[in-house]
C-alpha cells in the first residue's frame, strides 16, 4: 500500500451482526468472515474490513460468551438496493447461525451516514451499548427514525441491538479490532515495517507513545495480527522497541541501527 492509502476510505456499505453463535460453536465473527467472503465472491462487493466490539457485560444481558457484535465493510456497486443486499444477507445468516441463536441484521450505505444528525445519533447508541442494558425496541425505534434496515431472526429479537451498535460504534472510529483484513491472518512471524505495509493496509503501526518504525526496522508478529479502529484510522498496536541492532547498508555505507518491535499483547488490543 501506499503512505497515503486509508483502507477504509471506500467504505460505502455497513453490515451490524449479532447473536449468530451458540456454547461450543462458531463465533459470530467466524459468521461475519464467512458473510464477507460470500458477498465477494458473489460480486456484490469489496470486502474491506471487519470489526469486532466489545458491549456490555451484564447479567441481564443475554450472551454467549463475551457479548461482542460484528461489523462488515464493503465497497459495494451502487446499482444494488439495500433490500436486495439484505436479502442476500439474511439468506446467508439464517442459514449459517447457530440453532436457537437470534441473529440481528443492520445495514446501512453511505447515502444514510454522510447525514451528520444519523451518524451521530448511531454513534451514541453504539456508545450506550457499552455502558447501558439496551432493549430491542430502542434499535428497532431508531432504525426506523433513520430509515435504515434493521431485522431479527430465530427466536428472539435480541440480536438488533448489538447489530446496530456494531454499525455506530465503527462509523464512530474509536472502537473495535479488526478479526479480518485483507492480509492479516496471512502474515506470521518476523517481517520489516516495509514488507507488513506492502502485506497489510494498515494506516500505521504505533506503540502506546504514538512512535512508528522505521521502514527497516523488523516487527515480530506471532501468529495474531489484528490493528485495532482508532482515531479513524486502522492501527497495528506495537509494545515499544526491546533491541536495537546494526544492519549492513551497501557499498561504503555505515551500518544503519534497526530497531526490533513486537506487537501489543491479546489483552491490550481487546481493551479497544
Amino acid at each position: 500500500m501506499t503512505e497515503d492509502a486509508t483502507p477504509l476510505a471506500a467504505t460505502n456499505l455497513l453490515i451490524g451482526i449479532d447473536d449468530t453463535d451458540s456454547e461450543g460453536g462458531k463465533g459470530t465473527g467466524s459468521l461475519a468472515r464467512g458473510l464477507l467472503a460470500s458477498l465477494d465472491e458473489r460480486r456484490i462487493g469489496a470486502a474491506l474490513g471487519a470489526t469486532r466490539h466489545q458491549l456490555l457485560l451484564d447479567p441481564s444481558i443475554p450472551f454467549t460468551a463475551e457479548n461482542t457484535s460484528h461489523c462488515l465493510a464493503l465497497k459495494a456497486s451502487h446499482r444494488l438496493e439495500v433490500a436486495a443486499i439484505a436479502e442476500m444477507v439474511v439468506e446467508f445468516v439464517e442459514a449459517e447461525a447457530a440453532p436457537g441463536s437470534s441473529p440481528g441484521i443492520a445495514i446501512v450505505r453511505d447515502a444514510s451516514w454522510e447525514d451528520p444528525s444519523v451518524t451521530s445519533r448511531l454513534v451514541a447508541f453504539g456508545e450506550s451499548a457499552k455502558t447501558e442494558v439496551l432493549d430491542a425496541e430502542s434499535a428497532t425505534g431508531l432504525a426506523a427514525d433513520l430509515g435504515i434496515h434493521l431485522s431479527a431472526h430465530g427466536e428472539s429479537n435480541w440480536g438488533v441491538v448489538g447489530a446496530l451498535a456494531a454499525v455506530g460504534l465503527h462509523l464512530s472510529g474509536d472502537d473495535g479490532l479488526f478479526t479480518w483484513m485483507p492480509g492479516i491472518r496471512d502474515v506470521t512471524g518476523q517481517v520489516s515495517y516495509r514488507q507488513l505495509r506492502f502485506l497489510v493496509p494498515i494506516d500505521a503501526a504505533l506503540d502506546p507513545s504514538g512512535r512508528e518504525p522505521a521502514l527497516d526496522d523488523l516487527i515480530e508478529l506471532g501468529d495474531w495480527v489484528r490493528p485495532v479502529l482508532t482515531g479513524g484510522r486502522c492501527i497495528l498496536l506495537l509494545d515499544p522497541p526491546v533491541a536495537s541492532t546494526a544492519q549492513a547498508g551497501g557499498f561504503g555505507a555505515r551500518p544503519k541501527p534497526v530497531n526490533k518491535w513486537q506487537v501489543a499483547s491479546r489483552e491490550v488490543v481487546k481493551a479497544h
